[in-house]
């Protein structure tokens, strides 16, 4: 096990491509973990977790540690990401193992935004 993972690593330092898109996610990550952990205060309001075009409501609401499932939904898929992506330089190549370091760099922005959109919305509603 400690000769895979030495072995997996040592690819990963020699494609500097892939180490850069990886370092770039987990920065990504923890730089907007960080952001979304100190943008959340702790009320007895309650706010917008989501929405649905069905029903009599249309906006469902939640307490404010809903938000705290955006940081570590962040911190979850960054990591994850990243050993699914050196797991696939070993095994099925370098331009796999980019595809998903840059899915997971989509979806960590598509988590901010729309956690940011929440936050937004907590000013609003």
């Amino acid at each position: 096990m400690k000769v895979i993972i030495k072995d997996s690593l040592k690819q990963l330092v020699a494609d500097r491509y892939l180490l850069i898109v990886i370092s770039v996610l987990l920065l990504m990550s923890l730089v907007f973990a960080i952001y979304i952990g100190l943008s959340i205060h702790s009320s007895e309001r309650q706010l917008v977790s989501h929405y649905s075009a069905f029903g009599m409501t249309h906006f469902y609401f939640d307490q404010w540690y809903y938000l705290l499932t955006f940081v570590a939904f962040e911190i979850i898929v960054a990591v994850l990401h990243s050993i699914i992506a050196v797991k696939l330089l070993a095994t099925k190549g370098r331009s796999v193992a980019i595809m998903v370091a840059w899915f997971g760099v989509g979806i960590v922005s598509m988590g901010f935004v729309t956690a940011l959109t929440l936050l937004d919305l907590r000013t609003l509603l």
